[in-house]
């Protein structure tokens, strides 16, 4: 595993995301929901009046190097961000976001969905 897509996974597997730090606590995040499976939680810098993200617990760096059995935490992910939002009271809609590489605006690579809400969004995003 040397190539570009790879070293991001390595980097997560030593632990070294952010994201793998907020899992294991080792740093404080303002959680919404959590399971064996996946973590929601505020973004730090919200780009809307609601904003928060979910992510799995396993480590999959990004969507380029998920697999067939990722399937269904996938859709867990976004089940999970629904019942959030619900919970959020954003009743009149919300966008889900989740960037792929460094050309998708992927800045941490662990993957993560954002959904942003509590105002109208612009179209076309970036």
């Amino acid at each position: 595993m040397t190539d570009e897509i790879s070293k991001p996974y390595i980097t997560y597997r030593r632990g070294d995301s952010v994201f793998g730090k907020i899992i294991r606590k080792e740093i404080p995040a303002n959680i919404i929901f959590e399971d064996d499976q996946c973590l929601a939680f505020h973004d730090i810098c919200p780009q809307a009046p609601t904003h928060f993200l979910v992510i799995p617990k396993k480590p999959i760096p990004q969507i380029a190097v998920a697999e067939e059995d990722d399937e269904s935490l996938l859709g867990h992910l976004i089940i999970v961000a629904k019942k959030c939002a619900s919970a959020l009271g954003l009743k009149k809609g919300y966008r889900m976001v989740m960037n792929e590489g460094t050309d998708g605006g992927q800045t941490i690579f662990h993957i993560h969905l954002h959904v942003l809400g509590g105002r109208q969004m612009k179209w076309p995003p970036g």
